[in-house]
């Protein structure tokens, strides 16, 4: 699901297994508009929060599904404390962005399996971040 259009890659697009709707907000999506229930969810949002798109997508996972996403702290710390270039630099945020948003997971019913450094930046160089989320109450 995607508010752009052609971004997934060639290889995904070709296999049966993968749904595909773009210029499309998960938020905004009817519960039976997905083939329901799924095992695994991935995100990889911009300009929007972790906060915002969890919840919209939990109504979609059947108990004991997993989340894969990619946080990106550029988008998860608020006005004032992005730096030059939108970059988010400082270690310090990335730890309180981890922390919060791992608190937040929890008290949304996952449990946070894992997170780990991206070993790519973002675009702009941003330090970005992978979770691995498991759903344990609904």
């Amino acid at each position: 699901v995607d508010v752009g259009y052609g971004q997934l890659a060639w290889k995904l697009r070709q296999d049966h297994r993968v749904f595909i709707a773009e210029r499309t907000n998960i938020r905004h999506m009817p519960l039976d508009a997905l083939p329901l229930p799924l095992d695994l969810i991935t995100i990889d949002v911009s300009f929007i929060s972790l906060k915002i798109v969890v919840p919209a997508v939990m109504k979609f996972l059947k108990k004991n599904a997993s989340i894969i996403a990619l946080i990106k702290p550029q988008f998860e710390v608020g006005k004032g404390k992005v730096g030059k270039g939108g970059v988010v630099r400082n270690p310090v945020l990335h730890k309180k962005v981890i922390s919060e948003l791992t608190d937040f997971f929890i008290e949304k019913g996952f449990l946070c399996k894992s997170i780990i450094s991206s070993p790519l930046l973002g675009p702009k160089g941003n330090k970005e971040f992978f979770v691995h989320l498991k759903l344990f109450s609904q």
